[in-house]
């Protein structure tokens, strides 16, 4: 879709804003208000078990208000206390002002009772404002170029709210504003709904690939096989002439990775020899970062945790059921704290198929029934060496694991182009939105409003 421009521009006088419509006013931010911007308080409330939300900056990272993701619950009497100084209410505007969301925003859609903390900036329009246009000026990226121009560093990136209120904002005549808020809610929703798609494709694929690796390493690849009950409720029933033991049969050793007080994470640097945690773990392959890295001298110092190409390296700690197989390019690196490596010594097992094996829906969750962790699962030798497992014949192993490297890379192919979608989707999204609220398009012939949104901009007329 193309879209006119407007007749004749001005310079803004923002460098980060450029030339506006002639027409439009250009106005800090704390003109179009009709209460000074503000924030929560400022002390860490005691938490509840029931009472009122709690809102904070993790609450609003995705850009709506997720109150599965509150602080915790308050008393009545802190959240009366703290209203004296601000009162959520409907379509109030909040901006995180500190850590790494800083400058996410989103806007208030219920009349429920809550309060927000600090890190939040809360903004309410008054007569010169819609919200929803507000809120998608502050979601411009011109805007957002101007918090990051302006935010200053301590222990964390933040922005003050005399900086917020300072910031520019358009201000288009009224009827205008709704035709454009009109306009970027129903095109961003076409959009969300493609993204959302996508997303949802993304899943079934992830959920394919898996079926395949769940299929061949625990049924085999000729359909025509002859089956036998494996014993193992969760296992069921494996090709006839495979052999069913447990790890600790095998000629196989396992090496936990170093303990906190082997190990501190003020040793990480960057550029040496990587780490590999459980995050560093995806879909089979090891991905390291660049940040999490040690010396020469401590690599020396654990010899133990070294890693040897065929090894697999397997999650420990946190999220079970993660794992690698370790090639020639990650031979001596370094086997992370929540991690553990298995090295086989036996010709009945090659590590390619042992790390599918271990990948596994089903044996996350029999590991998860068997986990000693309280506040974080963890796993332990011990467990992992009494894990039931299936013994193809080898050719047969490397016949799986080629068709699962075959056939992962197509569905891999599938999801990289569908997450490309999505990135293209989203910078659509943005692109739209400031170009919109900034005037660069002109879409008032596009932006009829709703019912609703007529009726909105009537109410804060009257």
């Amino acid at each position: 879709m193309s879209f006119p421009t407007y007749p004749k521009y001005k310079d803004s006088g923002v460098e980060w804003l450029g030339t506006v419509p002639e027409h439009w006013e250009v106005q800090p931010i704390k003109h179009i208000v009709s209460i000074p911007v503000t924030d929560g308080p400022h002390e860490t409330p005691e938490f509840i078990d029931e009472g009122i939300p709690f809102v904070s900056a993790e609450a609003v990272s995705s850009g709506v208000i997720d109150f599965s993701k509150i602080r915790g619950f308050i008393a009545e009497s802190d959240h009366r206390r703290y209203c004296q100084k601000y009162k959520p209410q409907y379509n109030d505007i909040y901006m995180v002002k500190s850590g790494a969301s800083t400058g996410t925003t989103t806007i208030v859609e219920t009349d429920c009772d809550f309060s927000i903390w600090s890190p939040l900036a809360a903004i309410r329009c008054g007569a010169r404002a819609l919200p929803r246009f507000a809120l998608n000026f502050l979601r411009s990226r011109n805007f957002q170029e101007g918090v990051t121009l302006n935010w200053s560093f301590g222990t964390q990136q933040n922005i003050g709210m005399n900086v917020i209120e300072n910031l520019a904002i358009t201000v288009p005549p009224l009827p205008e504003q709704l035709a454009i808020a009109s306009f970027l809610d129903r095109e961003t929703s076409k959009i969300d709904a493609l993204v959302a798609e996508q997303r949802k494709l993304i899943e079934l694929l992830k959920e394919k690939r898996q079926a395949v690796i769940s299929h061949a390493v625990t049924k085999g690849l000729n359909p025509d096989a002859r089956m036998k009950d494996s014993g193992i409720e969760w296992l069921g029933m494996v090709p006839k002439h495979w052999e069913v033991k447990v790890l600790r049969r095998f000629n196989c050793k396992v090496q936990t990775g170093p303990f906190g007080s082997q190990l501190h994470a003020e040793e990480y640097i960057s550029g040496g020899t990587p780490v590999v945690n459980p995050t560093h773990m995806v879909n089979g392959s090891i991905v390291p970062s660049d940040e999490i890295t040690v010396s020469d001298n401590v690599l020396a110092r654990l010899p133990h945790q070294r890693l040897e190409v065929g090894d697999v390296i397997f999650s420990r700690r946190g999220e079970l059921g993660r794992c690698a197989l370790v090639t020639e390019t990650e031979v001596g690196w370094l086997c992370g704290t929540g991690s553990m490596i298995l090295r086989l010594h036996h010709s009945e097992y090659i590590g390619g198929y042992l790390s599918l094996f271990l990948s596994l829906d089903v044996l996350r969750q029999y590991f998860e029934s068997f986990s000693i962790g309280t506040v974080m699962d963890s796993l332990s030798s011990e467990t992992l060496l009494a894990m039931p497992l299936v013994v193809p014949p080898i050719n047969e192993q490397l016949f799986i694991v080629q068709f699962v490297a075959t056939h992962s890379a197509v569905i891999d192919s599938l999801v990289a182009a569908a997450k490309l979608a999505v990135d293209l989707l989203q910078e659509r999204r943005t692109a739209l939105i400031s170009a919109a609220v900034t005037g660069k398009i002109d879409v008032r012939c596009h932006g009829e409003p709703s019912a609703s949104n007529r009726m909105s901009y009537e109410a804060q007329l009257s």
